[in-house]
């Protein structure tokens, strides 16, 4: 499946990682037993899958939890990312004083000495601007051990622009799928000093697997599009399927974003030990040219000048 250097830790990852949020997150994925995110992280180790994403805000701890849980025994054989500024409690605090303790809830909850890395979620400009003490204290954080490296996670071309011209991280988790593909034009430049780049979102939340159409109904937090926007990505999906003749789009998907050799790795949600292995029954898929050149025109033509709401 690949593997890469990440974050100036000397830790290999593999390329195909794996999304933390619908660890026991009944509220927005279903219903999960904690025995079966146990059992469903361990079985992505088993396979070989070693970076796991996560957060205080996912299932209000619970996702780290679970995590913790399933590699308390396994800590040398994983890769933890976990986040910073949204709390197990529900509250939003990104001020320097906390985050320290911020860490420690996190480490006390995942069960482990130290984390692989932790990135800011979804920060202000004025973070990103480098206008706070948020760096160096992250910094002195990591000489201590408490985490090994330490990046953000945003959402958008502006804030992946802003980063690498005023930030100093070593991790960058970046919103792009094939709907949404403007931060592609500066992943060169990310590169080029040392970030590295982790695809969040991959799937388009289950639209790009190609199991969703204008007719489909939505729970949780895929309740959040109103009638336009489903019509629009039906309609988008629909001309996908007509690109690969195929319904299933999942691997096309993930290779799309694997095509470009600067992302680091990619982390899609996986509720199921099917899931699981469909994901690695693909990680080998290459995207012919052809077929990237027709996604890209797909964004060009369609989505770029009128950009799909998240």
């Amino acid at each position: 499946m690949g593997y890469n250097e990440y974050a100036h830790t000397k830790h290999k990852i593999n390329r195909l990682g794996f999304g933390g949020w619908q660890l026991g997150n009944t509220e927005f994925w279903g219903y999960m037993a904690i025995e079966d995110g146990v059992e469903l992280v361990q079985h992505a180790i088993k396979r070989g899958i070693n970076f796991f994403d996560t957060a205080p805000g996912y299932a209000s701890g619970l996702s780290e939890t679970i995590l913790g849980m399933a590699t308390k025994n396994l800590r040398s054989k994983v890769v933890i990312n976990t986040k910073l500024g949204h709390t197990a409690d529900g509250e939003t605090d990104f001020s320097v004083y906390s985050l320290r303790k911020q860490i420690e809830d996190s480490l006390e909850r995942l069960q482990t000495t130290y984390l692989d890395s932790v990135i800011l979620h979804n920060p202000g400009f004025d973070i990103l601007e480098g206008k706070t003490q948020h760096v160096q204290e992250l910094k002195a954080l990591k000489e201590e051990g408490l985490i090994r490296a330490f990046g953000v996670s945003i959402d958008t071309y502006e804030e992946l622009d802003t980063v690498i011209h005023h930030l100093d991280v070593d991790v960058v988790e970046i919103l792009f799928n094939i709907f949404f593909q403007e931060p592609a034009k500066l992943f060169k430049k990310a590169a080029k000093k040392g970030i590295s780049l982790i695809a969040k979102v991959p799937l388009d939340s289950g639209w790009l697997t190609g199991k969703y159409d204008e007719n489909s109904e939505f729970t949780g937090i895929r309740m959040r599009w109103d009638d336009q926007t489903i019509e629009r990505r039906a309609q988008l999906v629909a001309n996908l399927k007509e690109m690969t003749k195929e319904e299933n789009l999942t691997k096309y998907a993930i290779a799309f974003i694997l095509s470009f050799p600067e992302i680091t790795a990619v982390i899609p949600g996986m509720r199921t030990i099917d899931q699981v292995n469909d994901h690695l029954a693909n990680a080998d898929f290459k995207l012919t040219q052809a077929l990237k050149d027709q996604f890209i025109k797909l964004y060009e033509t369609k989505i770029k000048d009128e950009p799909l709401p998240w």
